[in-house]
């Protein structure tokens, strides 16, 4: 659990490390969001975020790499690294400092800083972001917390074969038909990877993601005839054929590695194990008679279909663009072109 650094007052219930989702800054405007992490669980985020931020063209391109920004952005984030991020329900002893609880038009949205207080020292410690477009977090400052051992028993990480797959898929359309949010901040962010592990060739996508989603992400990808070819590789997928020169695989839940082939020097690019899964299990298989009709006296039940998607996929495109931003390798010079491409009008 993280308690107050300088009085010791507990501010989280007891929780154990996890990955930070590839969704964590992406989400739907205008629309209220669940909380972004599970219950009892916690994240860091090892980059700058939050204020302050200083202007692009006032910090310079090696200052903003220092921050782990290496394309232009309006600005630049030099706020707190190694941020902590709970879900709102694992908090513990913390108030509101209500001067500090701008947002847009739903909640708050974190913009002055810290905005939860101590209840033991009354010392700024946190800030809770709920509003629209938001999943909603608390972001414990590394300065003024720290870490104590909560007595409960430690949770051991699982290996690749004891996750349940199917437990951890996540769909692409929700019930009522609209698009998952996850989905469509975790699709771009492995495009952006995508994009500079091929170093600007073009590539062809996974039968079952360009079946989703190809027409609407062709804008993000290098143009021109494929030269190389992407295949989805991890556990419980299929086995591995000659010929893949990009392997899509998951990203551990609680490590956030990702998945290596037991043989083989193919680059691989991580995915959401949600997103992953998806992908590669079986889908359902409706009930049917292999022959003949239903029996007499037997009441039909349909089969429900699978929900439709109401309109086009739209990945979110602030996703790529700060993916892209914060890959080292995108100054490679085999992607100067694909740089020029995107700092022009592009789907982004």
């Amino acid at each position: 659990m993280f308690v107050c650094a300088g009085c010791g007052t507990e501010l989280t219930a007891p929780v154990s490390w996890v990955a930070l989702p590839d969704h964590t800054y992406y989400g739907a405007w205008e629309r209220l969001h669940p909380p972004l992490m599970e219950p009892a669980t916690y994240a860091v985020e090892p980059l700058p975020t939050g204020p302050p931020w200083r202007l692009w063209d006032d910090v310079g391109e090696e200052p903003a790499a220092g921050q782990g920004v290496y394309l232009p952005q309006y600005a630049v984030s030099f706020g707190s690294r190694d941020r902590v991020v709970i879900a709102p329900g694992d908090s513990r002893g913390m108030t509101l400092i209500l001067e500090k609880c701008e947002g847009y038009c739903r909640g708050i949205d974190g913009r002055d800083g810290p905005n939860l207080a101590c209840g033991g020292c009354g010392r700024p410690v946190a800030t809770r972001m709920d509003d629209c477009g938001l999943w909603q977090t608390v972001w414990l400052e590394p300065d003024e917390v720290r870490r104590v051992p909560s007595g409960a028993p430690a949770v051991p990480v699982p290996g690749w074969d004891e996750l349940d797959l199917a437990a951890c898929a996540v769909a692409p359309v929700e019930l009522d038909g609209s698009w998952s949010y996850r989905w469509q901040a975790a699709v771009p962010v492995a495009l952006a990877r995508l994009v500079v592990a091929c170093e600007g060739h073009p590539v062809t996508l996974p039968g079952p993601l360009a079946d989703l989603v190809g027409d609407a992400v062709a804008g993000y990808l290098p143009t021109g005839p494929p030269a190389l070819t992407a295949r989805l590789a991890g556990p419980g997928a299929p086995a591995l054929r000659p010929g893949g020169d990009i392997l899509l695989v998951p990203r551990h839940p609680v490590t956030g590695e990702p998945w290596r082939p037991p043989a083989g020097t193919a680059p691989v690019v991580p995915l959401d194990l949600g997103v992953w899964a998806h992908l590669v299990l079986p889908g359902e298989t409706p009930p049917q008679p292999a022959t003949g009709v239903l029996p007499e006296g037997v009441l039909r039940d349909d089969y429900p279909l699978p929900p439709r998607p109401g309109r086009s996929f739209r990945p979110h495109g602030r996703a790529f663009r700060d993916t892209l931003a914060r890959l080292p390798d995108i100054r490679r010079p085999e992607l100067r072109a694909y740089r020029d491409r995107y700092s022009g009008p592009g789907p982004w």
